[in-house]
């Protein structure tokens, strides 16, 4: 359903303007909307999700061929992949969400995310199958995804209401600050990845290249801006499905750890705090979502 319309041009349509004033929110009441264009914008990114995922987490020995760049380590690529997986879940529930403000946590993650996939890409260049059609694909995502994404956020983030309904369920602010710092380390570990690869691949637990660093930096970016948009908002529903995705991306990196335990080294420390932290993470997780469902019943 969408604002208040008022026919133009004697009846025969909406002027621009007019679609883009109602769009940004102009005359409307914060009734929690999910426009359309957020809809099929998900639709839209899902496929290409999921050919990804397929690629990294089944095919990774054949990246050389099928992917935008040869991933030689195993654990790289599937932990690229187990994000993939964890927005195809985030945007099926994007796609279906009748509440903007269930989804919203998710999208300045997505935009960041991106955003150092696509800087990634510009540097380094020469790295890249560019005479592929999986780089072509790879490169116009980049490109316009951030926009694609922002915009959307930008327009929809309007109809929320911000206040919480007459049930919700609030998190307690020691857990939400929790999250926030939890999601500052997170963040932390980004940027260094992204900022420094080559001081981050001498210490990481598993070969990476300059370029798989910065790509395991955006990888960060993701639970670490979750947790400070957490941070910021007390509506458990807010957050409820952006920490599924999370917690399903972080099951198939453990798995993904599992599978591909010979590209770890076991005498680095970091190998520990990557697992532990991980697993602490997930189980953090599934435990603030079993208190909470049990407040909201």
């Amino acid at each position: 359903m969408w604002p208040c319309k008022e026919l133009v041009n004697g009846g025969r349509g909406y002027s621009m303007v007019h679609f883009l004033y109602l769009n940004s929110g102009g005359g409307m009441t914060r009734d929690d909307h999910v426009y359309l264009f957020t809809r099929l914008l998900a639709i839209f990114i899902i496929p290409f999700l999921i050919v990804a995922a397929i690629i990294l987490t089944l095919l990774f020995e054949r990246t050389g061929e099928l992917f935008a760049w040869p991933i030689k380590s195993p654990m790289t690529a599937m932990m690229l992949g187990a994000a993939y997986l964890g927005g195809v879940y985030f945007f099926a529930r994007v796609a279906a969400a009748k509440q903007w403000h269930t989804i919203k946590v998710g999208f300045p993650p997505v935009i960041v995310f991106a955003s150092l996939l696509g800087l990634a890409t510009f540097l380094h260049w020469d790295r890249f199958t560019r005479d592929h059609i999986s780089f072509f694909t790879w490169t116009a995502l980049y490109v316009t995804t951030p926009f694609l994404v922002f915009g959307t956020w930008w327009f929809n983030r309007r109809t929320d209401p911000r206040t919480p309904e007459a049930a919700e369920v609030i998190i307690p602010i020691g857990l939400r600050w929790l999250l926030g710092f939890v999601g500052a380390l997170t963040l932390i570990i980004s940027l260094l990845l992204f900022l420094f690869p080559s001081a981050m691949i001498a210490v990481w637990p598993w070969t990476l290249t300059p370029l798989t660093a910065r790509v395991a930096g955006a990888m960060f970016a993701l639970p670490g801006l979750v947790g400070l948009d957490i941070a910021l908002d007390q509506r458990w529903s807010a957050a409820r499905i952006i920490l599924q995705a999370q917690a399903f991306s972080i099951g198939l990196i453990l798995i993904a750890a599992l599978r591909s335990w010979n590209d770890f080294n076991p005498a680095n420390i970091v190998t520990w705090f990557f697992v532990g932290g991980l697993s602490g993470l997930l189980i953090g997780i599934i435990g603030l979502s079993v208190l909470m469902e049990r407040r909201k019943a």
